[in-house]
């Protein structure tokens, strides 16, 4: 399983509880924090020069793994910008960018300031598009509301048998 946070802050802090989850599930998985790929910032006149090697290990990473858990918080209503820029260097970089997501399990979760309902609604319509398959079950957290012990275990669970279906 590949936990990718698109913060080095609370998101980060809940893909640990995750991966400590799923490490007692006896699930291999990996965290990869988008805020340390430093990846430019996609526009058209930098296609060329490329996003270097974050985009690679990005990359390799989706490729290496089976299922996708992915925190992020909510900027103003929609996805961090590091998420955004993340899928668009994949979307022109990759030579089948659909590979790497079409019937890949992905779950989702946020911790966010100002309740995170919006960027897990925006995260399931461009995870959907772009042909995951994405759990109905979601996880939100907020400084008032703390992630559910039992939400993290059962979306765990989930990617399992997700991907014993998708293998």
């Amino acid at each position: 399983m590949l936990i990718i946070t698109a913060s080095s802050g609370n998101n980060l802090e809940l893909a640990r509880l995750i991966e400590s989850e799923a490490i007692a599930q006896g699930v291999t998985c990996n965290i990869l924090d988008l805020c340390n790929l430093n990846l430019p910032l996609f526009h058209p006149g930098v296609k060329e020069k490329g996003a270097g090697d974050g985009l690679v290990e990005l990359q390799d990473a989706l490729h290496s793994h089976k299922s996708i858990f992915i925190c992020a918080p909510e900027y103003n209503g929609l996805t961090p910008p590091v998420l955004s820029n993340a899928i668009a260097w994949l979307s022109v970089a990759c030579s089948d960018f659909r590979e790497l997501f079409n019937q890949r399990p992905v779950a989702l979760g946020s911790h966010s300031g100002g309740g995170g309902g919006r960027v897990l609604i925006a995260m399931r319509q461009q995870f959907s598009y772009l042909g995951c398959t994405v759990l109905g079950r979601e996880l939100l957290a907020t400084f008032q509301k703390p992630a559910k012990p039992e939400t993290i275990q059962a979306l765990v669970q989930d990617l399992i048998k997700l991907e014993s279906i998708t293998s």
